[in-house]
């Protein structure tokens, strides 16, 4: 049930709104609670999964590079899953807002950690292009340049959206219109997250890893999975707009 106000009542910070049940789980169990700190955000729930499937894969990445002698292009992989990392924190600290205050300081820190996970990215892509432009290198030449590209071009596109739609609204008419993006943003995140992780498990299959780094196929396979089962139960299924309830 939900007060006069249209926010969802809670008692001792638990959500008692059917319609902010996370995907999987019990009522409250992906909803910041009344007057707790946001940074909880980054534990509840399932997010525990999340947290330690992607400091594991960024573990499992940093291990690999520092164990072997560093090269120009050993930095991309090391900005990457930094950039992977800090993106994830930046959907596990949003996604259990609900009230104004909360969605406001909550898209504050997203924009804020997507800024440098972003940075971080978009300097993992300019290493591998100044190493791409020697001669007898390839472009697109595996499943893992091909996603790449492909999550690239999507988490970029998904950040000036994300960025337009909240603090320019005007370019999209107002407010009101902007607002109704807001769902398709928040369902393009979970796909461009599950790109950005099947990317990084390519790369296990890559020549640099299979001959130089030897990243072991199950072992990022697993921690993205991990990250997967912590960040998809706390869905809420409103905020995609496939269930009555809060925009």
């Amino acid at each position: 049930m939900a007060s006069a106000t249209g926010i969802p009542e809670s008692v001792n910070g638990r959500l008692l709104a059917g319609e902010d049940e996370p995907l999987l789980g019990r009522r409250g169990d992906a909803a910041q609670g009344d007057g707790d700190s946001i940074l909880k955000n980054l534990w509840l729930g399932t997010a525990p999964l999340a947290q330690a499937g992607i400091w594991i894969l960024a573990a499992i990445v940093w291990g690999a590079i520092f164990s072997h002698d560093l090269i120009f292009f050993s930095a991309h992989p090391l900005l990457n899953s930094a950039g992977l990392l800090l993106v994830t924190q930046a959907a596990l600290i949003l996604q259990p807002t609900h009230t104004p205050a909360q969605k406001r300081t909550g898209t504050h820190l997203h924009a804020a950690l997507h800024l440098f996970g972003l940075s971080a990215l978009l300097a993992g892509l300019v290493i591998i292009e100044i190493n791409k432009a020697g001669p007898g290198h390839e472009h697109f030449a595996s499943p893992h340049a091909i996603l790449g590209l492909i999550f690239y071009i999507a988490i970029f596109l998904q950040a000036v959206v994300g960025v337009t739609q909240y603090y320019t609204p005007s370019v999209y008419g107002g407010e009101e219109k902007a607002k109704k993006v807001w769902k398709y943003h928040r369902a393009a995140g979970y796909v461009i997250a599950t790109v950005g992780l099947a990317t990084v498990c390519a790369a296990s299959w890559t020549t640099y890893s299979l001959n130089v780094a030897h990243v072991q196929h199950w072992a990022v396979i697993t921690a993205s999975v991990l990250v997967l089962l912590g960040v998809v139960p706390r869905i809420r299924l409103q905020k995609l707009g496939l269930k009555r309830g809060e925009s």
